[in-house]
Order: structure tokens, then sequence, then C-alpha cells
């Protein structure tokens, strides 16, 4: 299997699973809880494929590189047909990468969020912050008539305690929705920032108050946890169009940079990325921009590591 970065180069091959090393990249080859298009399964092998340019290379903002840095561990094998059954083989292999590394996931379907989620939660012993870049706000209470799904985590993690309201951050959301699910993160003391309320709001200098704003709630909190989770559909589908529920009216790759590069001293705990369907990809685009921001993520956190003291 190709590993994230490292796909021409094969000095890294021999230490590519080696716990030692700060940071972890696995995949989640889970789609069995997509609403519309399947394909997400295929996900994890598209990004891996797509960050073959990264190897070698130097962040042009942070300045770091990810060469002796990263372990790719696979995708993981779990049952396929299951929802249940995947995050029960799923929770303990969590809890054992967690322990050991700062983890990133890619999906798979946002249905594998819940159990990353219990597993951040055990490991900090505390309840999380949560940034979540998504078309699709994901508190619906139900699956289509099912008790979970890719569609209802958001929710669910709410209801049992893994993340903390005041610091819930939702960001591009733009689907149709009823206002009890579209509102729902706000109700419970969260802040939403819709798609059309970032329109036009591209550069650092342009996205100032909506980062203000993010910062002061991680401030008042403590600066606890804080765990990334990022849905390809936040793009635009002009930007990413190889997801299963594209949604017209998007973010830009930009915009999406701008946030990450300039949030990443927060105190981060892990992240994932989740939907890229390969399938309904044009070029390549959507795993590009993928592989991108799993790599400027992660390129953010030996910045700010190298930094402290």
């Amino acid at each position: 299997m190709s590993t994230f970065a490292y796909l021409s180069s094969g000095r890294f091959a021999a230490a590519t699973c080696d716990p030692a090393r700060p940071f972890g990249l696995a995949g989640i080859a889970w789609d069995g809880s997509v609403t519309n298009r399947p394909g997400a399964r295929f996900g994890p092998r598209a990004i891996r494929e797509a960050s073959s340019m990264l190897c070698d290379a130097h962040h042009p903002h942070f300045d770091t590189q990810l060469a002796g840095q990263l372990s790719d561990w696979g995708d993981l094998p779990l049952p396929n047909t299951s929802l249940e059954r995947m995050r029960e083989a799923l929770a303990p292999r969590l809890a054992e990468l967690i322990r050991r590394q700062h983890m990133v996931f890619l999906g798979g379907d946002h249905s594998i969020n819940l159990p990353i989620l219990r597993a951040h939660r055990a490991q900090a012993g505390q309840a999380l912050a949560l940034l979540h870049f998504d078309a699709h706000c994901d508190t619906w209470t139900d699956h289509f008539g099912e008790p979970s799904g890719h569609g209802t985590w958001v929710y669910e993690a709410i209801r049992e305690g893994l993340v903390r309201t005041d610091c819930c951050v939702q960001l591009g959301t733009r689907s149709s929705a009823e206002r009890a699910a579209r509102e729902f993160v706000a109700d419970q003391g969260g802040l939403i920032v819709n798609a059309r309320q970032l329109r036009g709001q591209v550069s650092p200098e342009q996205l100032a108050p909506v980062l203000a704003q993010i910062r002061q709630r991680m401030a008042a909190a403590g600066h606890p946890p804080l765990y990334l989770s990022f849905d390809i559909d936040a793009l635009d589908p002009a930007f990413a169009p190889g997801t299963g529920t594209p949604e017209p009216g998007g973010l830009s790759t930009a915009q999406v940079f701008s946030f990450i590069e300039e949030l990443a001293d927060l105190n981060f705990v892990g992240m994932d990325c989740v939907e890229v369907a390969p399938a309904y990809d044009h070029a390549e685009l959507t795993s590009y921009a993928a592989a991108q921001i799993v790599w400027t993520y992660l390129c953010g956190r030996i910045a700010r590591r190298d930094r402290q003291p």
C-alpha cells in the first residue's frame, strides 16, 4: 500500500509503522453509512496516492516537513457491512494508536467520528473542543430511521458528553436542513459560521473576526484538547467534486488553508479527513486537496511543537 507523502522514497519504508515517531496516520475505509453516493471507502487510498508530490517537501508557510516524523499504519482491517461491528472492532485500535501518537485518520464516511471522539474523550479525561468543517450540520437525530450514521455523529457526541458545546465550532455549513438540526450546535451554546457568512472572506486578514471568535472560545475554556474534523464536502464542488454529498456554494481551498494555518497554535490533539469519494472526482482535484489539507495540519503541529520552549 502507498504511504502518505513518501511514495517515491524507499528509504522511509522500513520505518513506516514506527510508534516512536510523534505523528501517525491510518485509514478507516468504511462507507456503509452514506446517504447518497457510496465510494468513500476508497478515500484513504486516493489521498495517499495524491500525496506523492509531498515527498521531502517543506511546507511553504510553516517551513517544516514530515520526514522522520510520521508513521502510516495503512488501512485498519475492519468489518465492512455492519456499523455496530465496525465501531466495536475499531475502538481498541483507536485507543492503542491515540495513546501512542498524535493521529490523523483518513475516511471513510463521517460515521467513523463517533468512536474516534469516544477514544479521545477517554484518553484526555475530559470533553473535547471540536472544530468541524462541513457542508452539513451532522446533527440529525436519526439516520433515515436508523439511530446512527454519518449525519448524526455531532448530535450523538454532544449528547454523550464527548464534546464541549461552548467549544464546538462548525464552519462552512450550507445544506438543506430543518431549523432544529441546522441550528442545534448554536442552540447548545456553540458557534456556527455558515458558508454564506464566509463569502468573500479568504485571507487571514479578512477572516480575522471569525478567527478571533474561535480563539476567544478556546481561551475562555482554558484551551481544552481540540479535535479537527474535516469533511471534504466543506469545499465547494468546484474544488472538491469527488464526494458523496456535494453542496454548491462552499468554501475554497484558500479559505480552508487560511483557517488551518492561522489556528495551528491551538491545542489540537487529532484530526480526520473524511468523505473523499474518488469515483466522482475530476483530475484528482479532491484527493489533492485532501492530501494538502492533511499535510498542512501535520506541518502546523510540527511547527507548534518546535516553537515551544
